[in-house]
This record gives structure tokens, C-alpha cells and sequence, in this order.
């Protein structure tokens, strides 16, 4: 008895051994990027009997999936590190050296893939738009979504809406050093609220995505309420089908589409009883105002070559507000264009142009110019859009209205920037 005893001792301490060196084992499976492997597919091929911690991957992030597959998080991060120089005509050069973003991003699933989120923070001071808000605005997405269908999803939360093409393409998927200054100014940026997006097929290989969101217009993190809120949707187009990996959401034609793609994109939004000089974005105004933002952009890829262009137009009933001291602050109304071009060599060398034009509106051009930037730039892609340099030069031309007795200017803009991030 003694004897057998002993024996089944000795077997369940060889198991216990085992499983001491085979739980890592199974846990620490590293995946090729390049390869892109499916999430699911890689959890399935560990049998679940072999072990009780969570599973991790390596591929678009660091991925966790808990034993039972309940639940999934991916976690990824990104940092711009910037220099930058301007020289303006009889001023001393400005220079720019600091952290430009710093992101941490968590994404996944809870209890079922249907079921999803996204948060992402903002860790540095220009990111975190402290000198509007005046406070460390950390929260720039937290959203839950469920997928109702392959076709429609439900979005509640803060996150991006649905405006022009550059703006939702994010900060790190831009083939210049920034967003142009068309898009800084009238884009409809984040905002909390509810989202939907319904995506199908027209006929053959012609695409649509509808896109909508009521959202509070007051932008993120902004608790104050007005009693107005903002609606915005949008069309997108694909009349020559889908791009490749989801090429019209990231700057420049890195995957060089094998066939012409082109996207058109039609956006509106209408903002209601807003206290913001740009509706979700920009400092507080003196009393609150309506404002409507246009826009429409398309875009073009083809074996290296992209060309994309957006349109954005703004209205507003009463853009001046006044404080009872006549101080004015103002809504940003006119039009804004912006074109640019580009291609990337077999090298993972890219050369970019950009021309940029934004023009107020008859309310405002006595107290600000119109604003061209002509700009060159060029990015080597170590790893596409997640381990970059970029470098661009710009030439900005401020013509100032006759009636504001100002003298236009110009300067030149040198920036250099290292991306990096999973």
C-alpha cells in the first residue's frame, strides 16, 4: 500500500514539474509582425488545458487574453519626439524641442468579441490641450462598441467623429511631420456621445460606409452643458473597391495598391448653442453660438503614388462674441483647402508636397490673414508608420486684410521628428 502510494506521489509531482516549465512555454509565444497573425487564431492553437495564466502575444502590440478567453486586451504605445525651427522676417528664430505626443492605447474585448473597447491616453502637455482646457487633459478615447451585424456597429463614449479624412486618420499614420493647418482649425475633432457605422457593398466592387454621432459639441472631457447638441455624419465612397489593409486610413500608399483605389468622402456637422471658438476644440467664448462645418475630401492610391485633397467650409450666425469689457473672440468661419501628393520608393523612402489654403470668412478677415503654406517633405519608413523619420519645410505666406493696416509676412518652417511605437 505504502509502495503504491509512493508511486502516484511521484507521478503527481512529475506533472506538477511539467507544468511548472510548460505554462511559460505556452504563454510566451512570440509573433512576427509581418506576418499579422489573427489574435483568435493563435489563442485556439493553445491547448487550455496546459495552462491557467493568461496568454500573451506579440505582433500589433503586446496582446492578453485571460484561460477562458472571456476577455482580450491589447496594448500599445507611441511617442513623436520633435525639433523644429521658424524664421520670420525681422524676428528671432522660434524653436520647437519637446515631446510633441506620448500615447498609451488599450484596446480588446470583454466577454465576447461583439462587445468591444478602446481607451487611449495623452501623457504630453501639447497633447493634452492645457492651455484651453487648463487643466491635464489625459482622457482622449474611451469607447465601447457592439457589433450588431458584419455590417453595422454601435458606438458610446468619447472618440473621434466622423469629419474630414486627415483628422481621422491618426497622428501617427500622417506622412508629414503634422496635420495641416486647415485641419487644426475647422475640424470637428473629439467629442462624447453616441456613434454608428454601416458599411456594404452598391453593386460589384463599389463600396459605401455611412457614418453618424450626436454628441454633446463641447468637445473632451468638457462637462459643461449648454443645452445644444452637435450632429455629424458622413459618406464614404469606394468606387473601385476596398483598399488593401485598410489603406485609406493612413497617409502615403505604403502597401503600393496593386489597382487605382479612391475613396470620397462627404462630411457635415452641425453644432448647436456651442461655448467653444471651434465647437469642440479652442478657448471658451464670451456666449454661446451655432456653427456649421462642410467638408469633403478624396483620396487616390496607386502603386507608390497618393494624392488626397480635402475641402472644409465654415458658417456661423454670430461668429464675434463680445464680453461686457468689448473684448471679441470669435468662431474660425471660411475656407479651408488642402492638396497633397506623394510617393514612396522601393526603398521605404517617400517624397511629399503640400499646398495649403485657408481663407476667412467676410466676418473675421479684418482680424486674421489668409494663411498659404507650400511644403516639402520627406519620411523613411523603418517599420511603415510605427518607426519613422520625417523632416518637412515649409514656406508660409500671411496676407493680411487691407483694412486691418497690417503688413503681409512670411516665414520658413524646418521640422524634424522620430517616431516610434508598437
Amino acid at each position: 500500500m505504502a509502495k503504491g502510494l509512493l508511486f502516484y506521489i511521484k507521478i503527481l509531482l512529475l506533472f506538477c514539474t511539467l507544468g511548472i516549465y510548460i505554462t511559460p512555454a505556452m504563454a510566451q509565444i512570440i509573433v512576427d509582425p509581418e506576418e499579422e497573425n489573427d489574435t483568435t487564431q493563435i489563442m485556439q492553437a493553445i491547448p487550455l488545458a496546459f495552462s491557467q495564466v493568461p496568454y500573451f502575444t506579440y505582433g500589433q502590440g503586446l496582446g492578453i487574453m485571460s484561460p477562458d478567453s472571456l476577455f482580450l486586451m491589447n496594448i500599445r504605445f507611441r511617442m513623436q519626439n520633435r525639433a523644429g525651427f521658424t524664421f520670420t522676417e525681422g524676428e528671432n528664430t522660434q524653436i520647437e524641442a519637446r515631446v510633441r505626443r506620448l500615447r498609451l492605447r488599450f484596446d480588446g474585448f470583454v466577454y465576447s468579441p461583439r462587445l468591444s473597447y478602446v481607451i487611449q491616453l495623452s501623457f504630453s502637455r501639447g497633447d493634452m490641450d492645457w492651455d484651453n482646457t487648463e487643466f491635464p487633459n489625459v482622457i482622449r478615447d474611451a469607447m465601447i462598441f457592439y457589433r450588431i451585424s458584419p455590417k453595422l456597429i454601435l458606438g458610446m463614449g468619447q472618440t473621434k467623429l466622423p469629419g474630414n479624412r486627415q483628422r481621422v486618420n491618426s497622428s501617427g499614420d500622417l506622412q508629414f511631420v503634422d496635420r495641416s493647418i486647415v485641419n487644426a482649425t475647422l475640424n470637428v475633432d473629439r467629442d462624447f456621445g453616441i456613434q454608428a457605422t454601416y458599411s456594404d457593398r452598391l453593386f460589384s466592387n463599389f463600396y459605401y460606409v455611412l457614418r453618424g454621432a450626436i454628441s454633446s459639441g463641447e468637445g473632451r472631457n468638457i462637462i459643461a452643458t449648454d443645452g445644444g447638441l452637435s450632429y455629424t455624419g458622413r459618406v464614404e465612397l469606394l468606387p473601385l473597391g476596398r483598399f488593401e489593409r485598410f489603406g485609406d486610413y493612413f497617409e502615403g500608399d505604403l502597401i503600393r495598391e496593386r489597382t487605382p483605389k479612391v475613396s470620397i468622402g462627404i462630411s457635415s456637422s452641425q453644432n448647436n448653442n456651442t461655448l467653444r471658438t471651434g465647437g469642440q476644440i479652442g478657448t471658451l467664448l464670451y456666449e454661446p453660438t451655432d456653427m456649421s462645418t462642410y467638408m469633403t475630401d478624396w483620396l487616390l492610391k496607386y502603386q507608390g503614388f497618393a494624392f488626397a485633397s480635402e475641402f472644409l467650409y465654415r458658417t456661423s450666425p454670430m461668429a464675434l462674441t463680445y464680453n461686457e469689457e468689448g473684448n471679441v473672440r470669435y468662431v474660425y468661419t471660411g475656407l479651408g483647402q488642402n492638396y497633397q501628393a506623394s510617393y514612396i520608393f522601393y526603398n521605404d523612402v517617400e517624397i511629399a508636397g503640400r499646398y495649403t489654403n485657408l481663407a476667412p470668412g467676410s466676418e473675421i478677415n479684418a482680424m486674421t490673414p489668409t494663411i498659404e503654406h507650400y511644403t516639402l517633405g520627406v519620411t523613411k519608413y523603418l517599420k511603415g508608420h510605427r518607426v519613422k523619420i520625417q523632416s518637412d519645410l515649409t514656406y508660409e505666406n500671411r496676407i493680411f486684410d487691407p483694412a486691418a493696416g497690417r503688413l503681409n509676412n512670411n516665414n520658413w518652417q524646418l521640422r524634424f521628428q522620430v517616431e516610434l511605437g508598437i
